[in-house]
């Protein structure tokens, strides 16, 4: 006989979404929910104040590890990281800003599912060198950019290696989410193997490139849409001066 399950801790994920949504401090929003969750699952609070103080001690040299690439990547940058990065993809001609992040795109994806998800990530990636690359390739196309376009080519940026982190490591057996997923399933009585979530994660994998990758396709006609017109009117501008010096 089948016991039933309490469903109501989920009311933590519920915590998450509207705290996201109404923008919220991400730690507070955490907090908050972890708290509601155990006091849902009829956890004493001196549990779940144990169950918090494990978890700082068992994380409070996290930061350490986090800012110690940024300080490296913020002396790359002051010595020009950035600006090499754009030098180098305006040389490719046919490089637009959406085939360079759909590009990115599948990159992220096949690295996130053999398990390698550091070699991506927005402090240590996207902002030193794929937004700066995405913003070069349309200056190439368009010439100078305003501020909205520039500020969404780098949204742009920033979402392609949210979508191929998330989707790709749920192909990697040993992610935590997928042992999170078959622990929950074995307690409520479903025997799921790893292997098996990490195979059915693939299609999902697949859908998330194609719909972003075609994402990324607009963009670019979005792009020549709105600044086509002003890098043709700046060709024209500057052809009657390359006569002028030739004369």
């Amino acid at each position: 006989m089948q016991t039933a399950v309490n469903l109501w801790p989920l009311i933590g994920v519920a915590v998450i979404i509207v705290g996201f949504v109404l923008r919220f401090n991400p730690m507070l929003i955490v907090a908050v929910a972890a708290i509601v969750t155990a006091l849902a699952a009829h956890f004493p609070p001196e549990k779940i104040l144990a169950a918090i103080g494990t978890g700082f001690i068992k994380t409070r040299n996290i930061p350490v590890i986090l800012l110690l690439p940024l300080a490296v990547i913020g002396l790359l940058e002051r010595h020009g990281l950035r600006e090499r990065a754009q030098t180098w993809i305006a040389g490719i001609r046919a490089a637009t800003a959406g085939r360079l992040l759909i590009v990115y795109l599948l990159v992220r994806e096949l690295t996130a599912a053999v398990g390698l998800t550091g070699l991506g990530g927005h402090p240590q990636m996207v902002r030193p060198l794929i937004a700066p690359m995405t913003e070069g390739a349309a200056e190439t196309r368009y010439g100078k950019l305003t501020d909205a376009v520039r500020y969404r080519l780098r949204a742009f940026a920033a979402a392609t290696d949210n979508v191929g982190l998330f989707f790709g490591e749920d192909v990697f057996v040993a992610f935590g989410a997928i042992v999170l997923m078959t622990t929950f399933l074995r307690e409520a009585g479903i025997e799921v193997a790893p292997m098996h979530v990490a195979v059915w994660g693939i299609p999902t994998a697949i859908c998330a490139f194609l719909i972003h990758g075609f994402r990324l396709y607009l963009l670019d006609r979005s792009l020549e849409r709105e600044l086509g017109g002003n890098a043709a009117s700046n060709a024209a501008a500057q052809t009657p001066s390359a006569k002028g010096d030739e004369a």
